[in-house]
Parts: C-alpha cells; sequence; structure tokens
C-alpha cells in the first residue's frame, strides 16, 4: 500500500476502525468487571480462553481441506508470536487501570495516546519490517492532539483523581 493510498482509506475502513474502538471500550470494561470480582489474571485467562474457543469454532465452520500453495507456506517471523504476550498483559493492565481512580474513560484515553505515541514511533523508525514513514506536521498535531485530549480526561473529567 502507498502513503497516498494509506492517507485516503475508504470509508469502510473508518467504520471498522470506529466499530473496534467501541469493541474495545466494551470488552475492557468486561474485562474490568472480571478482574474485580477476581483477579486481573482470571480476567486475561477468561478473555483469552474464550477467544480460542471462538477461533476453534470459527475454524471449524470456514476450514477448507485445500493443500496450502507455496507462498502460504513461508513462516511468521518469531517476534510475530509474541503479540500474544503483549495481549495478556494488556487484558491485565487495563483490568487493573480501569478498577482504579482513572475509570474506563482515563484508561482508555491513556491507551489510546500510547498507541499513537507508539505508532509514530514504529512509523518514523520503520519497526517489524515496515516501510519508514517520517511523521509530518500533521502526525505531529494530531499527536499532540490527542496526548492533549487525554490529559483533558484524565486531569479535569468528572472522574478526576
Amino acid at each position: 500500500m502507498t502513503i497516498d493510498a494509506a492517507r485516503n482509506p475508504q470509508p469502510i475502513y473508518f467504520a471498522g476502525a470506529f466499530a473496534t474502538g467501541g469493541l474495545l471500550t466494551f470488552m475492557v470494561h468486561l474485562n474490568g468487571e472480571l478482574a474485580r470480582y477476581g483477579n486481573p489474571l482470571f480476567s486475561s485467562w477468561t478473555a483469552h480462553g474464550t477467544g480460542m474457543v471462538a477461533a476453534v469454532i470459527l475454524l471449524l465452520l470456514v476450514h477448507r481441506r485445500r493443500k496450502p500453495k507455496p507462498e502460504q507456506g513461508l513462516r511468521a517471523p518469531l517476534w510475530a508470536y509474541f503479540g500474544g504476550l503483549s495481549g495478556a498483559a494488556t487484558v491485565m493492565l487495563t483490568s487493573t487501570t480501569v478498577n482504579s481512580p482513572l475509570g474506563l474513560s482515563g484508561t482508555l484515553a491513556l491507551g489510546l495516546a500510547g498507541q499513537v505515541v507508539f505508532s509514530v514511533a514504529a512509523d518514523s523508525w520503520g519497526l517489524f519490517g515496515m516501510q519508514k514513514r517520517h511523521p509530518d506536521t500533521r502526525d505531529i498535531a494530531a499527536l499532540g492532539l490527542v496526548v492533549a485530549g487525554a490529559a483533558l480526561i484524565i486531569l479535569f473529567g468528572r472522574g478526576a483523581a
């Protein structure tokens, strides 16, 4: 995908990203409830166990018995498997912080700020085999607005600590 194509995505991508944000909020809330009645580790195990069962069912429903094409036989790089570790850590940390004075909105605001900062750094340095894309003025301005918005939610929101 070219940089121009990435900057002008189709509306379905915006809708999908927006829906993902809503699902993420719902997931963080549910994981926080599990952690409140159990602990963060229980919350993470439950979330990932449920996800594994759903994935197995989905694979059984859509699996076609075809031989893989040669290009499909390529193996993912070793670092790609660390997504599960970061997912487990994310569930445990958000399950803890959502039950703190930060609440749901503070947890998600800081999480979003962290995602944006890390993604701009990953683009800038070309991490994970990605093409280097140095941030322009709009990227830096958007980054500043996201961080400022997170600070406003945490420092001056209704549930300010």
